[in-house]
């Protein structure tokens, strides 16, 4: 897990084409992945680079500095809630941001997360930093790509899904096409895995022997991850979901809440 994976390169790239592509970019807390697609096409991706290089770029200098159509930011979140735009108002946001215990060192936003929900998470202020020069209108949570290409697939209740980042977990859950759960957990070995994943089905009375697993992120069958996982789980799927027309062997999994940045516009930061 965790390798840095780049990097197929379409033949018909040209950053001099840059005007006409969308880059995304998702921020982790100990680094950054990239990619450019144009057309529903993925161009050029790298997986897990150096966090310095995005604010500080070298090695990236002309692919970070060109002038894109559509730029979309995905940022982590230390800690978030989720709440239904019926009960969400502009004024409140500092009332249930205490929930998150903000601390002096991290940023609160806002933004919308689908049709029905609202997120309100904080961040690391220096993670903010070194994305500020893209725009942070041009910011969303990490997973909001991911969470709306799977509503888009019109998920079945007996599903939960996880995306495996380095060192974090996200699971989501639909219950009759409707976003019931969503969170993310840190974890440190398959043991961890496990037990956060059995701790969220337990919340979403889940049985083992009803629920499968779709998995996306860094993750591979026959991992020690996956391995362990299938001995509680017996039904484990990889997200197998396409997004975009992917170059040479790319496995669509690993990228797919990266690319799956590109169903997001520009964030609506309330």
């Amino acid at each position: 897990m965790s390798e840095n994976y780049n990097n197929n390169t379409d033949s018909s790239f040209n950053l001099y084409q840059a005007y006409s592509y969308t880059l995304l970019i998702q921020v982790e807390p100990t680094s950054f992945s990239y990619a450019v697609v144009h057309d529903n096409r993925l161009l050029t991706f790298n997986l897990n680079c150096d966090l310095d290089e995005l604010a500080h770029p070298k090695l990236l200098t002309d692919l970070l500095s060109a002038t894109y159509n559509k730029v979309v930011i995905g940022l982590p979140a230390t800690g978030l809630t989720l709440v239904p735009k019926s009960l969400f108002s502009e004024e409140h946001v500092g009332d249930f941001a205490r929930f998150l215990d903000v601390k002096e060192t991290e940023k609160v936003f806002a933004q919308t997360l689908d049709e029905e929900n609202v997120i309100i998470y904080k961040t690391d202020e220096q993670l903010v930093s070194a994305v500020k020069k893209f725009g942070l209108q041009n910011t969303v949570h990490a997973a909001k790509g991911w969470i709306k290409a799977i509503a888009k697939s019109s998920p079945p209740d007996s599903n939960l899904y996880l995306n495996v980042g380095k060192d974090y977990v996200q699971f989501l859950y639909f219950s009759s096409y409707k976003l019931r759960f969503y969170n993310t957990f840190e974890f440190k070995n398959p043991d961890e895995l496990v037990y956060f994943t059995a701790f969220v089905a337990e919340e979403l009375n889940l049985r083992s022997s009803a629920t499968t697993l779709v998995v996306s992120g860094d993750i591979v069958y026959g991992d020690a991850y996956l391995t362990r996982l299938t001995d509680f789980y017996p039904k484990i799927e990889i997200n197998g979901l396409k997004v975009a027309e992917l170059t040479g062997q790319t496995a669509s999994h690993k990228l797919l809440a990266l690319v799956a940045l590109s169903l997001c516009e520009s964030s609506e930061a309330l």
